[in-house]
C-alpha cells in the first residue's frame, strides 16, 4: 500500500492540470509539473534527483541507504545530502550562534576553541537534520502529488501504509520519472 499525501494542499499549490500530465515526460516537463505542484520546486527537484540516485539499482530508496558500513534511514540520508546547500544560509549561522549562546550559558562548552567549535557543529547538525526531515517529507509529499514518487513504510513486523511502530519510509520513483531523468538508462 502507498500512503496518500501527508500534507494537505495549500492554497498556493494547485492540483496538476490534466494537460500538464498528458505531456510526454522529459526534463522540461518534470520542471513544469514541479513548478505547478510544489511550493519550493528547486528543492523538490533536488530531492527527486537524490531519490533517483539512491533507487538506481532497485527502483526504491529505503528504508535504509548503505553508506560504507553504516545503514542510514533514507530521510536522514536525504537530509545529510542536502546540508551543503544550506551551509551559507543566514538561518544556519543564526542557529549556530544560538547554540553557542545556550551552551555558554550552561557552561557546557570546552575551553579549547576547536573542541568548542566541534561541539557547536554537532548540535547544529542535529537541529538541521531534525528540521530537514520535515522539509524532505514535504518535498516527497509534493513529488507524490506530482506523480513522480510513491511512498510507503516498511519495518517492524510487516510493510504498512501508516507511519510509526519502528517503520521507515521507502520512496519508489515512477518508471516515467526515471526515464525522464535518465533517458539513456
Amino acid at each position: 500500500m502507498f500512503q496518500p499525501d501527508l500534507f494537505s494542499l495549500e492554497e498556493h499549490a494547485r492540483p496538476v492540470e490534466p494537460e500538464v500530465r498528458k505531456r510526454p515526460l522529459d526534463l522540461p516537463a518534470i520542471l513544469e509539473r514541479l513548478t505547478v505542484v510544489c511550493e519550493r520546486p528547486r528543492y523538490s527537484f533536488m530531492v527527486l534527483n537524490l531519490i533517483a540516485q539512491a533507487s538506481a539499482q532497485t527502483g526504491s530508496a529505503g528504508p535504509y541507504i548503505r553508506e560504507g558500513s553504516r545503514r542510514i534511514p533514507v530521510r536522514d540520508w536525504l537530509c545529510d545530502a542536502l546540508v551543503p546547500v544550506a551551509q551559507r544560509d543566514p538561518r544556519r549561522r543564526a542557529i549556530a550562534e544560538k547554540v553557542r549562546q545556550e551552551l555558554e550559558a550552561k557552561r557546557a562548552l570546552p575551553t579549547d576553541p576547536d573542541a568548542a567549535d566541534r561541539v557547536v557543529d554537532a548540535q547544529v547538525r542535529k537541529r538541521v537534520r531534525q528540521s530537514g526531515r520535515t522539509n524532505v517529507s514535504r518535498a516527497v509529499s509534493e513529488l507524490v502529488r506530482a506523480g513522480f514518487v510513491r511512498r510507503h513504510y516498511q519495518g517492524y513486523r510487516v510493510d504498512h501504509h501508516n507511519r510509526g511502530a519502528q517503520r521507515q519510509a521507502v520512496y519508489t520513483i515512477t518508471d516515467e520519472a526515471r526515464r525522464a531523468l535518465h533517458p539513456t538508462r
